[in-house]
């Protein structure tokens, strides 16, 4: 077998050789943290309650506010609502279940134990599956496993062809099917042959068709498309039998034959099936063209796929998480050339999803004979695409051919190769198989040969036989594959088509008839020998067919030869040809001549010319077809061979040539073409390394061809790289020489021919060539700067000497003397050797080569191999480890394993590459990325195969030329970014832990392994006082530390040394830095190796100065705690103490690290050194970055050893304590518990775009990314834009799509389902559960700290914050039951702690222990009574009462129920019951006061508890609400601060409703509080005296005098202790109270405050303030000047509540103050809408009129109201005072409002029956007050005769004329409407008809005498009144109104003299003297209560 051939298969077959390290995929490089992963590590989660995602039972609940809406109660019955039936709801309510031994005395050691043992039991292990890992890109350390080497497919498709049927049938009918590009002019698939005949007509052709093999029985294919496009058709073309007639004749019948008339063409049809039979059985065997048609692929695809295209999308989203680093699949090929060829069409051309489709072809034309060809074909198809095509105007034959189109499945059974091979699973092999068609693809594919296949395809084109002589007309083609030139070495190797043998010896091609000069379309398929000779052509030979019979005519007459010799110069020939034709049999060896060659004596058609075009293509895996390759992989085999001379070619080479014909063959490989150095990759790559291993030996002397090769390599992988960047992983690796590496590279086995590898088979005194290096040292590499680069010395005449130590290792030799020079020649038993085996057996090492090659190499071959650095690096670690494998020696010890020199000249590489990626970051930065991190994949790699100690050297070396680097740039980041990627990568490697010695304590290590002796002469510039100098050690970056763990040493360092807030210029790499601890955090965690905890702790105590490193950067951490409600974070710790801290955690060793070196000039200052105000410049960690932090330091605390820690803590300062507690508090907001709403509100996902996009643009920015992730997203950019990118860049292309998808990822998110929100928020309280648990673990150390130094007390008010504060967040029930245990332990251990030092903790822990005490969860309700239970027990304890206690947890209740939304009372109740079981129950005190002050406290709570109750109940009753609020801070008479608390909170609600007076009023009656408490603490002359101050502002201010005898003295401790008791709380209430007022329009009264003011400013001789008053003050004179007349401030009604749905509110009466110029209208809408609503529209009722109510006439099921306008009224006495519009709307408190009625019950009635009620109510305060609706606790009427109507008539009419008269400016308008009123005719009606009536005759009541006499006095006032404005009127009007003025005089008059006899006439017993009579008035006095009690 030839050798090339030999090597192909071998090349296809050999086993892979694939490396795998045993835990490698337990590095971080396979990241644990994947979701799926994690969802693995999640199952079995317990569920942990929260009371946030607990919706409490709503059945009792609405219950029992129902029970309270029906209680009818008065609201002033008792002093607050009714006690007696609240506590009767508390004793009968039931207590929570009490805990046991709680009130034992148990010593405080075993309490701790026993809360320790309950805390750790059944604790979630893993921390970090609890914890999403950050969002980051790919991250650096991965390095996806290459793709297996595989045979390429495009995108495949099935087709099956189902039937085909004609109008007519009399004949068989053979179809071919096949794929071509119109755009391309390209037939991009062989043809698939099918016939679908029925048995009857295949039996026509029985005689000349052997029996048919199964292979060609196919009817289904499936075609393979790389480049699906819009210009794909599927070209169907039809043949039949050839029969006498052109092909338009034949045709003819099939187009007017219908099926339809069979019957009536029963005749002829007979006739034309016997012809057709007759042809059969003559010309069977021959074929003519007849009929095609084409379908258009795309167009198919696209509807059938149009509903599905979107979700074939979707679908490939949906992995997009899983897939991300999966590899890619082929997308090798898309070279460059490729991806400048799409086209905007073709981005919807997918065809791996579509809906299977099954077509109907009904038209197909009828084949021309002049128009065969595919020229004419691609005018055809591109016709066919347009509207108007000439096709359509053919007339087509009419027939039906169906098929199916569908995406293949991917094993589909019984299916076979091109070569009719089957595919595996065949089950059997009778059943119709599916022909897999071989692809020609459009354009170039760049996949590596992996499969054996060798065909031949011939496309015989056309012929011209036009000047030949004789008959030759009908002519068809025999083509013939010869192996000699007898005519029976015909080879069967030509491939059958449908229903016929698989394979024969001869193909016809099909007959045009008549015609001399025709086309071809025929495709002859032929599986070529593997071997070919020189006698190995293809012959064709023509025939003329006689269709008709005539007697003795032949039936096929040959009329012309010619071949083609298949191996020209020994490649094979392929291509276009245009052969001349012999007319007679060519001669004897004629074969190994073309017959271009005029051979004597022959004769040609046409003189010789070329007249028969035919092309040849093979598609091969042994031929490459490149004159390049070829030449070189002759040369070569010929080597192997050691056959001289070789022909390539035209030349012969000599064995004295082929030295310099073999280096020119090698760098003659840069100019073969990409496609075939693609296809041959392996074989080529494999032949290249065998040089360099084995050089050949020519001529007796060994050729070294090491530097040839390597350039060669590194020119063929950068041309790879460059044209094919489609195909690389995010490290610029290419795909196609990655999978070379990782499956296909192996060792050459060393001796070729030889049995025995070993050296026995010859003779001892072998020696070996190694080669010598070259004298020329490249100048850039330094020498000063490693060790001495190699041992080698440079003299190369040397003569030969014994072989190195690392050749005789390898043989076994024992010889020891080693000589300076490494070079050796070959000695005379080389011609020995040679004739055995034609090359020596020299044997190199490949990694050994390739190192020293490389350190060698200079100028361009050396930029090339940085380029791909990658590359070499992955050969080397690959050899290295083979080499390992076949000397046995992977289990010997590292530091023998690898020779000196090797070692040396990898460090010399190392070093100089280093140099590069610093010299050159900032030029080539893609560069320098890629070859940072292959350097570091290659130490990491060192480090599984080379002694750990000489690796470390190695990053030593780097990390000191990177150091020195930084130090010099302004901006480091970037250099700083790439020395990170590289730590990262190193620090993935899979025995890291191992690798950082953490097992070994902190002595100085007895090895010096280089990373040690080098790390110790740095001076450590480290001093501390601790006595324990080794646990400090342990806890911060000392050299001890980082000699010890080196790599976990570098981590630590980098993180310190990044987020050191004056690290300038590093702010962007924060999330670089932390992402990396992160990520090695996280795999610690994961990993099965550290799962036991004494392990982990081991694990984690190389990273305990991480808590140290975090510790500092507390200023920069994100606040999480903001968006609580507290005061932002606590600083137990003021900032500045944070800079000028003086012992600081990390000192200047982290400096000295920093540098890598002990660069002595180094004096960074530390970061403590600051000054405070630069100090606050720190830029802040964004929030993902400082969560991740977080949760690094929780998982040290969690694993660390507890002994260690704590001896730790002892050593820290308190500052350094406090921040540590600080940490913490941060840590218990960060990881808070979000809650389920929260899960399902972020599902729509809004905000992480907007985060998404803020990072990339900080990102951006920064500068932070570099050129590798900008190189990655362009080739995944072009990945994108390429046609076939979305087939073959498999999921990971999406990965990085995300940017351009975010629509995608929106829908991904936004149907998460029910399940995964619950998950997630499973998770979630998962991870809230351990974080506080463990935040918990570590305040108990610190608290035992404390216990055992029992000296830093101070620090115990920090651990209690952080546990208050992680009281107030969201937690679990879980977890609150440790809080509280830990909680009463601290208290028990620390009384005096709370009540005397840290008050205001008490306050706080009061309030949370009640906020739990109302959960709806029971445990925590019964732990959180009990911790309360036991505070007061001890404050009672330690001073006989607990009034501390009592007092807080009296004001945390009004403050929990003032804020807190959710609050439920009866939870609380029940608490409140669980702490008076425990007092009642609580032997020890039983016999003191204490069991009554609980009870009294429990009750007090509960009154307060129940009216806050009602609050919640009239949330949305904005007058109830205030209500309640008033009578709550009346409840709080005694408690200062607390009515203090209500004042505001009403003032708050007054203002959100835009009620500024009344707001303005609270902030008076507080303020007038705080006088009253002021003025008994302390005397001073110009403060307020208390409330009488301030009386002239309200007069109802005087309620806040403290005279009760129960107040409490101010100077009670914790009495008043509110900021607002002081003198500035008082002057900002007023000054708050003015502007209220000024807000309301009321700048009478802010000039009364500013009276109370001024005297606290002039005493305090504040100018600046008396300044702003006064301005303050002219302001509001002048706007009270200004807007005289224009000021409204309400508009009063009184509203009256009947039913007793109303509870609290039945037979109350109100007035109300609404807005200014409200109508009746829209109050009674406003309440009718809102009770409505709350009792049902049917329910309520609103009385229409204002007449008393009487209740026993009402519905008692329904509501009513009363509504009705009320104005302010007064006495005559009070007008003198009430001057201004203000003084008549302020301190109001009597209104009235008026009744018509009539005796019989109407309300109106005649005049004289008309009488009037006036009512006039008194309020219990006056308006405005600090509330907008006041009870009515005083009513009186008055009732009117008619006559007294008529007078107040009469009155009003008058005043009106005088007022109209009178006014200034006169307003005509005006004035004639009230003159038409009084005298107009229509009216005159009006006072006329009431004099008539009163005024006729003298009454007989003499009672009535007066009245009658007042209104003729009325009368006469009125007339005159009238004539004034007649006259005034006069003098206004204008000439055209002359006649109305005349009209109006002359009714005047009128009327006058009708009332002239009435009004003179006066009662004469009133001028008389008689006794006085008293007015009757009907007065009803009486209180309110008292009616009711009537009623």
């Amino acid at each position: 077998m030839d050798p090339h051939v030999r090597d192909c298969v071998r090349s296809y077959t050999e086993d892979w050789a694939i490396v795998n390290r045993k835990y490698h995929k337990l590095g971080t490089g396979f990241n644990p943290n994947t979701l799926d992963k994690q969802k693995e590590r999640q199952k079995g989660l317990p569920k942990q309650i929260f009371e946030s995602d607990e919706a409490p039972d709503g059945n009792s609940y609405q219950d029992e506010q129902d029970d309270l809406k029906r209680r009818s109660m008065s609201i002033d019955d008792t002093p607050r609502g009714s006690w007696a039936c609240s506590i009767f709801d508390l004793k009968n309510s039931l207590p929570d279940a009490l805990l046991p031994n709680l009130l034992d005395r148990t010593p405080n050691e075993e309490i701790d134990h026993h809360n320790e043992d309950q805390r750790k039991s059944s604790r979630h292990k893993e921390l970090f599956a609890l914890h999403p890992a950050p969002d980051e890109e790919e991250p650096i350390e991965r390095l996806s496993v290459p793709e297996v080497p595989k045979e390429h497919f495009g995108q495949r498709l099935l087709v099956k062809c189902l039937s085909l049927k004609f109008e007519i049938e009399i004949e068989p009918i053979f179809a071919s099917l096949a794929l071509y590009d119109v755009k391309e002019k390209k037939k991009i698939s062989e043809n698939f042959y099918f016939d679908l005949n029925s048995e009857q007509m295949k039996g026509m052709l029985r005689p000349h068709v052997p029996p048919a093999a199964i292979s060609t029985l196919a009817r289904s294919a499936i075609f393979s498309i790389t480049y699906p496009s819009q210009d794909v058709f599927l070209v169907i073309k039809l043949e039949k039998v050839l029969q006498q007639g052109d092909i338009g004749e034949c045709a003819e019948p099939y187009m007017i034959f219908k099926e339809s008339d069979a019957a009536k063409n029963k005749e002829k049809l007979e006739k034309l099936k016997c012809q057709a039979e007759q042809f059969c059985q003559r010309l069977g065997k021959y074929r003519m063209p007849f009929a095609w048609t084409a379908i258009h692929l795309m167009n198919i695809v696209s509807s059938a796929g149009s509903l599905e295209r979107d979700s074939t999308e979707v679908e490939v989203g949906t992995g997009e998480r899983k897939g991300s680093w999966s590899e890619r699949r082929n997308s090798s090929i898309v070279g460059r050339r490729s991806l400048e060829r799409t086209t905007s069409g073709d981005e919807a051309c997918n065809l791996t999803s579509f809906r299977p489709a099954t077509l109907t072809v009904t038209n197909f034309f009828k084949q021309e004979g002049d128009r065969l060809s595919d020229e004419d074909l691609y005018k055809f198809l591109a016709d066919m695409r347009r509207p108007s095509s000439v096709l359509r105007r053919l007339r087509p034959i009419t027939a039906q051919l169906k098929i199916d189109i569908s995406p293949a499945p991917e094993n589909p059974h019984y299916c076979l190769t091109p070569e009719l091979l089957q595919v595996k699973l065949y089950p059997d092999s009778r059943v119709r198989p599916t022909r897999e068609i071989l692809e020609f693809p459009a354009r170039d594919v760049y996949v590596p040969n992996t499969t054996y296949r060798n065909l031949l395809y011939v496309y015989p084109q056309s012929l011209n036989f036009a000047n030949r002589q004789g008959s030759a007309r009908n002519i068809t083609v025999k083509v013939q594959f010869m192996y000699g030139e007898d005519p029976s070495n015909a080879m069967p190797v030509i491939f059958g088509k449908s229903s016929c043998p698989e394979f024969s010896k001869e193909a016809y091609t099909a007959v045009v008839y008549h015609n001399r000069s025709p086309d071809f379309h025929e495709e002859i398929k032929i599986k070529l020998p593997a071997t070919l000779t020189d006698h190995h052509h293809l012959l064709f030979t023509f025939y003329h067919v006689s269709c008709q019979q005539k007697q003795n005519t032949p039936l096929e007459t040959p009329v012309g030869y010619t071949w083609i010799p298949m191996l020209q110069n020994g490649r094979l020939k392929t291509g276009q040809f245009c052969l001349p034709v012999s007319l007679e049999k060519p001669p004897q060896a004629y074969s190994v001549l073309s017959p271009e060659v005029p051979l004597p004596g022959m004769k040609w058609v046409d003189n010789h010319k070329g007249v028969f075009n035919v092309e040849v293509v093979a598609v091969s895996s042994l031929h490459t077809q490149d004159p390049y390759l070829d030449k070189f992989f002759a040369l070569v085999h010929a080597l192997d061979e050691h056959m001289f001379p070789v022909r390539i070619g035209d030349m012969r080479i000599m064995e004295n040539n082929l030295e310099n014909e073999l280096k020119s063959s090698i760098s003659a490989l840069n100019s073969s073409q990409l496609e075939p150095v693609v296809r041959f990759l392996h074989l080529l790559l494999d032949k290249l390394i065998l040089l360099v291993v084995r050089p050949p030996v020519i001529a007796g002397q060994i050729v070294n061809l090491g530097q040839a090769s390597f350039e060669a390599m590194a020119s063929i992988i950068n041309r790879l790289h460059k044209n094919l960047d489609g195909n690389q992983d995010q490290h610029g690796r290419n795909s196609l020489l990655a999978s070379y590496i990782y499956y296909v590279f192996r060792l050459p086995n060393t001796y070729p021919n030889s049995p025995s590898p070993g050296p026995g088979g010859l003779g001892g005194s072998v020696h070996y060539a190694t080669m010598a290096r070259s004298a020329v040292r490249p100048a850039s590499l330094n020498l000063n700067r490693s060790r001495s680069l190699s041992n080698s010395n440079p003299d190369i005449s040397g003569t030969p000497t014994s072989p190195d130590d690392e050749v005789r290792s390898i043989i076994g030799s024992k010889a020891t003397d080693r000589s300076c020079n490494r070079m050796s020649s070959h000695t005379e038993t080389s011609s020995f050797l040679q004739t055995l085996t034609g090359r020596l057996p020299t044997k190199k090492l490949f990694h050994e080569e390739l190192a020293l090659q490389w350190v060698v190499c200079s100028g361009s071959v050396r930029e090339a191999a940085l380029q791909q650095a990658w590359f070499f690096f992955e050969l080397m670690v690959k050899s290295m480890v083979h080499h390992l494998y076949f000397a046995d020696k992977l289990d010997a010890p590292r530091k023998n394993r690898f020779p000196e020199r090797f070692m040396d000249d990898v460090t010399a590489l190392v070093s100089t590459i280093a140099g590069d990626i610093v010299s050159r970051f900032q030029k080539d930065t893609e560069m320098v990325e890629r070859l940072n991190t292959s350097l570091a994949f290659f130490l990491n790699d060192l480090l599984s195969i080379m002694d750990r100690g000489f690796v470390f050297a190695l990053i030593k070396t780097c990390y000191k030329q990177v150091s020195s680097k930084l130090y010099s740039l302004t901006n480091p980041s970037n250099l700083a970014s790439l020395r990170l990627d590289f730590l990262r990568i190193i620090c993935s490697h899979e025995h890291y832990v191992t690798l950082n010695l953490p097992c070994s304590l902190l002595t100085p290590p007895a090895s010096p392994s280089p990373s040690v002796s080098s790390a110790t002469s740095q001076s450590s510039g480290f001093s501390t006082n601790v006595q324990d100098q080794k646990i400090a050690n342990m806890f911060e970056l000392s050299v001890p530390f980082r000699q010890q763990h080196y790599l976990a040493g570098l981590v630590l360092t980098e993180l310190a040394v990044i987020l050191d807030p004056d690290a300038e210029g590093l702010f962007g790499l924060h999330k670089k830095v932390i992402n990396m601890v992160h990520n090695l955090l996280s795999s610690h965690d994961s990993d099965p190796r550290y799962a036991d905890p004494q392990v982990k702790a081991r694990v984690a105590m190389l990273y305990l100065p991480l808590i140290g490193v975090i510790m500092e950067t507390v200023p920069q951490l994100y606040d999480f705690t903001e968006s609580h409600n507290q005061r932002g974070r606590p600083s137990c710790v003021a900032v500045d103490d944070y800079e000028s801290e003086g012992g600081s955690m990390i000192s200047q060793t982290v400096a000295m690290a920093i540098a890598g070196t002990s660069v002595p000039q180094l004096t960074r200052p530390s970061s403590f050194l600051l000054t405070s105000s630069s100090g606050r410049q720190h830029s802040t960690f964004s929030t993902e970055s400082s969560r991740s932090l977080l949760i690094c330091l929780l998982w040290v605390l969690k694993n660390a050893d507890e002994s260690v820690l704590q001896k730790w803590f002892t050593d820290l300062s308190v500052l350094q304590l406090n921040r540590l507690l600080d940490l913490l508090y941060l840590c218990v907001s960060c990881f808070e518990y979000k809650g389920k709403k929260v899960f399902e509100r972020m599902n729509s996902l809004t905000f992480k775009k907007s985060k998404d996009m803020r990072a990339k643009l900080e990102e951006a920015i920064l500068g932070s990314i570099g050129a590798r992730q900008e190189m990655v997203r362009r080739s995944r950019g072009q990945l994108e834009r390429s046609p076939s990118g979305s087939a073959f860049g498999s999921q990971e292309n999406l990965r990085w799509r995300k940017d351009m998808t975010h629509w995608r990822q929106n829908t991904e998110k936004l149907d998460k389902s029910r399940a995964e929100i619950e998950h997630e928020a499973l998770i979630d309280g998962n991870l809230a559960t351990e974080a506080n648990l463990i935040i918990l673990d570590t305040l108990e150390i610190v608290v035992q700290t404390v216990s055992v130094t029992e000296s830093k007390e101070s620090i115990l008010g920090g651990v209690l914050k952080v546990l208050l504060h992680s009281m107030a967040c969201n937690q679990s029930a879980l977890y609150l039951q440790h809080c509280f245990a830990t909680q009463r332990a601290l208290v028990s251990k620390f009384p005096e702690l709370l009540f005397e030092e840290e008050t205001e903790q008490c306050a706080d822990l009061c309030l949370r222990l009640l906020r739990h005490c109302s959960s709806s969860i029971s445990t925590i309700r019964s732990h959180a009574s009990a911790s309360l239970y036991l505070l007061m027990r001890q404050n009672f304890e330690i001073g006989n009462n607990f009034a501390r206690v009592k007092m807080q947890v009296t004001m945390s209740l009004s403050s929990l129920v003032g804020t807190s939304q959710n609050f439920n009372e009866e939870f609380l109740r029940r608490s409140l019951k669980t702490i008076l079981t425990y007092a009642e129950e609580d032997l020890e005190l039983r016999e003191t006061t204490f069991p009554d002050q609980v009870q009294d406290l429990v009750f007090n709570l509960h009154m307060i508890l129940s009216d806050t109750v009602k609050m919640k109940e009239h949330q949305e009753d904005p007058e109830m609400l205030i209500d309640l609020m008033y009578r709550i801070a009346k409840g709080y008479q005694n408690s200062p601060d607390l009515r203090l608390t209500w004042l505001q909170n009403m003032a708050g609600k007054h203002s959100e409703r835009s009620n500024h007076a009344e707001s303005a009023q609270c902030l008076v009656h507080s303020a007038a509080l705080v006088a009253e408490y002021l003025s008994m603490l302390e005397d001073r002359k110009y403060l307020p005296v208390g409330c009488v101050t301030f009386q002239n502002i309200s007069s109802n201010v005087l309620e806040e005098s403290a005279v009760s005898d129960d107040v409490v003295s101010p100077d009670e401790e914790g009495i008043c202790s509110g900021k607002y008791f002081t003198e500035a709380g008082l002057v900002g209430l007023l000054e708050q109270a003015a502007a209220s007022f000024s807000m309301a329009g009321m700048y009478e009264a802010v000039n009364e405050v500013y009276k109370v003011l001024i005297p606290i400013h002039e005493a305090n001789r504040d100018a600046k303030k008396l300044s702003t008053i006064h301005g303050k003050l002219q302001e509001a004179f002048s706007k009270i000047v200004h807007q005289d007349g224009k000021r409204m401030f309400g508009t009063y009604f009184r509203v009256g509540f009947y039913g007793t749905k109303f509870g609290d509110l039945d037979e109350q009466e109100f007035v109300y103050k609404e807005p200014a110029i409200t109508k009746l209208a829209e109050i009674s809408h406003r309440l009718e809408g809102f009770y409505g609503e709350r009792f049902g529209e049917d329910v309520l009722e609103v009385i229409k009129d204002s007449n008393p109510v009487d209740k026993c006439k009402l519905d008692p099921n329904k509501a009513y109201i009363q509504i009705t306008y009320v104005e302010p009224y007064f006495d005559t006495y009070e007008m003198k005072d009430r001057i201004t519009y203000f003084d008549k709307n302020y301190n109001l408190r009597r209104f009235m409002y008026c009744t018509p009625f009539t005796l019989d019950g109407r309300a109106h009635g005649e005049l004289h029956e008309q009488f009037k009620r006036k009512t006039i109510l008194t309020t219990s305060h006056a308006f405005p007050y600090i509330k907008t609706r006041i009870n009515v606790i005083h009513k009186e009427e008055i009732i009117l005769t008619p006559i007294e109507v008529a007078i107040e008539d009469m009155q009003k009419k008058t005043q009106e004329l005088a007022f109209a008269t009178h006014q200034d400016p006169a307003d005509p308008k005006m004035l004639q409407m009230v003159l038409q009123g009084s005298v107009g005719t229509t009216v005159n009606q009006g006072p006329l008809e009431v004099a008539q009536v009163f005024l006729s005759e003298i009454p007989n009541d003499p009672k009535l005498f007066r009245h009658h006499n007042k209104l003729r006095l009325c009368f006469k006032d009125f007339t005159k009144r009238c004539e004034d404005a007649l006259r005034k009127n006069k003098s206004l009007i204008g000439p055209d109104q002359k006649e109305y003025q005349r009209e109006l005089e002359r009714n005047y008059h009128r009327l006058k003299e009708a009332l002239q006899p009435l009004i003179n006439r006066k009662i004469p017993q009133l001028y008389k003297a008689v006794l006085p009579v008293t007015c009757h008035r009907w007065i009803f006095d009486f209180t309110l209560s008292a009616e009711i009690k009537r009623v």
